[in-house]
């Protein structure tokens, strides 16, 4: 009988005795596994138990097999947990997971020249996960999975829009916040904090309650992903250390979302960019996390054989349709039966993609006059549409899918106990600990501000050096408004080298926004608030190289005048940096546009060409009205020459004002100048409304159902398109 039963899998004439054979057969009592529900009291009446065994008992006898537990052990039973260890790991705990069941999903997304959502993702799905089990949604390349698992989760984007229905332990409820996890495929993480700091604002972010009541969260997140040895090393690295590796940045993503200790975690492409050992020891992590009772659902393309067996259940995808869901070594038997039996030294998965990946058609097309050392590509010639149709008839018409249909009945027949919102920080925490990291994260990152300090300082060098000793005679003027509009031009263009930390700014905010960790205006002021002392010390260290040595007025009001212009200047082309990372997300692209932007500001500034005098259509108004280097040029050169005069002759003096406006224009009044700078202040303040209002109102997302701006605009939310 046990021998009978294996040649179900087998496809070729290997010996039985092959290592790869006991991943094919079923795990002893894996296909009756109980699961546990302690902290649900109100379903005592529903036996979970016996819906788990009809599914399996359903998938057992289609599969024919008879195997006894000594026969073929399971292939890491160290790190597999039987039911009842898992059941004494949640009641030791007190962790609970939940009950997902997804009836009859369907995601539509917006067609492209239509305002119609007619472009199927994912059709008619059904599934269901438990606590302490592994679920994983596979599938070839645009096959849904991701879709899928947004879908569950409940973040599907403005041009998806889901039908059927979603179950929370048996009741049509959105999952509250709190009591889910949402772990992208992308790691977002801060390079200059170091893990146990990137965790600890996490917790702050998330829980309410300050560092001392956090930080046992905080341990047992780390070791829960066993990143003892890494919490106190810089994620991005630094010159003395390495950054860390890619297993171990993943675990860092997944440790974020934990912090929360939810029912459920969903996890997107767990394995992306990581090799055959950081993918296997990540799984075996995320196998003991689920044996606490939390039930976790991902995604993914393929794994190794390793891998396979530690899932629990699968749901097989391609184009959307649902091609199996069950135990994973019950999709063996459903291959099998449909005639598509898994080669004994194959992984599951491999076999998997290969018969419904249609990327493979091309392939054949090529191997079709080629031939090997033992015939022809026999193992690559299956048609994978023909293979599509037959699996999902198959699966349609098997016991797998009835019983899947039992348990799905059975599952939300009655409700359980509905889970809570947990408590969250308060907006005014946020701030702090929002503007408490964003100081850490600019005192260790060059690319921030000191960058810009030291360029700022040589430049600022650079200038007075080659404007000193110009004296105090008519002739000096237009040399030192030279030496003025030429510090002011480039103290701003040299602002483009924090371009690619206002990008990173901008990704940790969506991701955090995503999560609701963070809020559009808890963002802006933690990041003015924080910003607002290296714009200080870039305006004041620089202010004092050049003021002295080109021979600006000798007194104290006048200096600090300067400094605050060159602050308040700052201070409004930070924002415009901010609003234009907002819109590219691409150093190369914002450089380029900023660039340009500076340079136009500088040509209607008045210093080439007195304003007056500029073409009044587009170079007058708009642009000189709301160049940064209009109002701080004309601002410094008032507070300079308002109240002076010159000789002229022995006799006769004229006015500073009077010496000036025969190349720069400029006021009289002793107030004009604090105009200028209130004029700043306010480009700063509208600066930043108008980002607050692209943040808020979520424009990159509503902007992409414009197919123009879906060419041009780069995605930062999760794509529309299934994975």
């Amino acid at each position: 009988m046990e021998a009978a039963s294996s040649d179900q899998y087998r496809s070729s004439s290997s010996a039985a005795s092959s290592p790869a054979r006991r991943y094919y057969l079923p795990k002893p009592g894996g296909l009756r596994r109980p699961i546990s529900f302690e902290d649900s009291p109100d379903w005592d009446d529903i036996h979970l138990d016996d819906g788990i065994h009809l599914a399996t008992a359903s998938a057992s006898a289609s599969a024919s097999v008879s195997i006894t537990s000594s026969a073929y052990p399971s292939p890491t039973p160290s790190l597999l947990p039987s039911a009842a260890a898992t059941a004494a790991a949640c009641r030791d705990r007190k962790l609970a997971g939940a009950t997902l069941v997804w009836k009859d999903l369907t995601v539509s997304s917006l067609a492209a020249n239509t305002n119609r959502f007619s472009d199927r993702l994912v059709k008619s799905s059904n599934g269901y996960a438990l606590p302490a089990t592994l679920t994983v949604i596979m599938g070839p390349a645009r096959s849904g999975k991701s879709t899928l698992l947004r879908a569950i989760a409940g973040r599907l984007s403005a041009t998806e829009r889901m039908y059927g229905q979603v179950f929370v332990n048996g009741a049509k409820s959105p999952l509250p916040y709190g009591s889910y996890g949402y772990v992208d495929r992308d790691d977002v993480l801060i390079e200059s904090l170091t893990v146990r700091e990137m965790l600890y604002f996490s917790a702050l972010l998330q829980l309410p309650g300050f560092l001392s009541s956090n930080k046992s969260i905080v341990e047992e997140a780390i070791a829960a992903m066993s990143l003892g040895d890494h919490a106190d090393k810089l994620i991005g690295g630094n010159c003395f250390m390495k950054r860390l590796p890619a297993g171990e940045r993943r675990r860092v993503s997944i440790a974020r979302e934990l912090v929360m200790r939810p029912h459920v975690l969903f996890i997107d492409e767990p394995l992306y960019n990581l090799d055959s050992v950081s993918a296997l020891l990540l799984m075996v992590t995320l196998k003991k996390l689920a044996s606490t009772g939390c039930t976790i659902v991902f995604t993914m393309y393929q794994s190794s054989t390793e891998v396979f067996g530690l899932f629990d259940r699968i749901c097989l995808l391609s184009n959307g349709n649902t091609l199996f869901f069950g135990e994973t070594l019950a999709c063996l038997q459903h291959f099998s039966n449909a005639g598509f039996p898994c080669p004994i030294m194959q992984s599951p998965s491999d076999h998997f993609l290969r018969a419904i990946n249609t990327d493979f058609d091309r392939i054949i097309a090529m191997c079709k006059n080629l031939q090997d050392d033992q015939g022809d590509f026999s193992s690559v010639s299956m048609d994978t549409a023909v293979a599509i149709r037959t699996l999902e008839a198959t699966y349609k018409q098997s016991a797998d899918s009835v019983a899947v249909e039992s348990v799905i009945a059975k599952l939300t027949e009655k409700e359980g106990p509905c889970l809570k919102s947990k408590g969250r920080a308060s907006d005014a925490a946020r701030i702090v600990v929002l503007t408490w990291r964003s100081l850490l994260i600019m005192s260790r990152d060059s690319k921030y501000f000191w960058t810009r300090l030291v360029l700022c300082m040589l430049i600022a060098l650079s200038i007075g050096t080659i404007f000193t000793d110009i004296g105090h005679s008519l002739s000096s003027v237009m040399v030192r408004i030279s030496a003025i509009f030429a510090f002011v031009s480039f103290v701003i263009l040299l602002s483009v080298s924090g371009v690619p930390a206002h990008i990173d700014e901008i990704k940790i905010y969506f991701h955090e926004e995503t999560n609701r960790h963070s809020g559009t205006m808890v963002f802006l002021l933690g990041n003015f608030l924080s910003s607002i002392s290296f714009l200080f010390l870039i305006s004041i260290s620089s202010s004092l190289v050049l003021y002295f040595l080109i021979g600006l007025r000798n007194e104290f009001s006048f200096l600090i005048y300067f400094v605050i212009t060159i602050f308040m200047c700052l201070l409004a082309n930070e924002a415009l940096m901010m609003i234009i990372a907002y819109i590219w997300l691409e150093t190369h692209k914002c450089t380029l546009t900023l660039v340009f932007l500076y340079v136009i500001m500088m040509l209607v500034a008045g210093y080439f060409r007195m304003r007056g005098n500029l073409p009044y259509p587009v170079w007058t108004y708009p642009l000189s009205f709301i160049s940064f280097h209009t109002y701080a040029v004309q601002g410094l050169v008032e507070n300079e020459y308002v109240g002076t005069s010159f000789a002229v002759g022995q006799i006769r003096t004229i006015p500073g004002v009077q010496a000036v406006r025969g190349s720069y224009d400029i006021s009289s009044s002793a107030n004009a100048k604090w105009v200028n700078l209130l004029v700043l202040l306010l480009m700063a303040i509208g600066y930043r409304i108008v980002l607050y209002l692209l943040l808020r109102l979520d424009v990159r997302k509503h902007a992409r159902r414009v197919r123009y701006w879906r060419s041009w605009w780069p995605s930062v939310h999760s794509a529309a398109g299934a994975k």
